[in-house]
């Protein structure tokens, strides 16, 4: 999965955990509630993978880049 994909799930799952949160408070559902934390978390590691992702490529894209110019 590339590192935007990671980045759209990631949102959608905090944003997902978010609202099951928001619903579990309101009806005093704490299982409901704690689903929505966990899922909120997950979301957040999958932007994070997402940005790792990116920041890999970046520096790869950089030292070849440099490798390039010393040629």
């Amino acid at each position: 999965m590339g590192s935007t994909a990671d980045k759209v799930k990631g949102t959608a799952n905090e944003a997902m955990g978010k609202a099951k949160q928001g619903i579990g408070e309101a009806t005093g559902s704490d299982r409901m509630h704690d689903e929505g934390a966990a899922q909120e978390l997950k979301g957040k590691g999958q932007k994070a993978k997402g940005e790792a992702k990116d920041a890999a490529k970046e520096a790869a894209d950089h030292a070849a880049a440099v490798a390039n110019k010393k040629i």
